[in-house]
C-alpha cells in the first residue's frame, strides 16, 4: 500500500468522525465523506462529500465545510501524527446523482 493510499484512508476515517461528531452547523445537513485523495507531495487533499436527500442545498453544505476547514485541520493535527496536515479542498461528490440519472434513462 502506497504512502498516500494509507493517508487517504486515515484522513477519510478521521474527517468523517470529525464532521459527524464535532461540527455543529445546521447548514451542513447530512454529509458523507466518500473519498479523500491526497496529492503525492502530501500538501493538499481533495475531500469528496455527498449529501443525503435530493432537494438538499449542496452548496450550503460545502460552504459550511469550507468555513469549518481550519477547525477540522486543527482536530486532525491532534489525532494524526504527521509533519503537516494537508490543505483540505471540499468537493461535492455527485456520483450517486449521476448514477440515478443514468438508471432513470435506462429504465425508460
Amino acid at each position: 500500500m502506497a504512502r498516500t493510499d494509507k493517508l487517504d484512508s486515515i484522513l477519510l476515517r478521521e474527517i468523517s468522525m470529525i464532521i459527524s461528531q464535532e461540527i455543529n452547523d445546521p447548514k451542513l445537513g447530512f454529509p458523507t465523506v466518500t473519498e479523500v485523495d491526497v496529492a503525492p507531495d502530501l500538501n493538499t487533499a481533495k475531500v469528496y462529500v455527498s449529501f443525503l436527500g435530493k432537494n438538499y442545498k449542496k452548496r450550503d453544505g460545502i460552504d459550511a465545510l469550507r468555513r469549518a476547514k481550519g477547525h477540522i485541520k486543527s482536530l486532525l493535527a491532534k489525532r494524526i501524527r504527521i509533519r503537516k496536515i494537508p490543505d483540505l479542498t471540499f468537493i461535492v461528490d455527485d456520483t450517486l446523482d449521476k448514477a440515478d440519472r443514468i438508471e432513470e434513462i435506462l429504465s425508460k
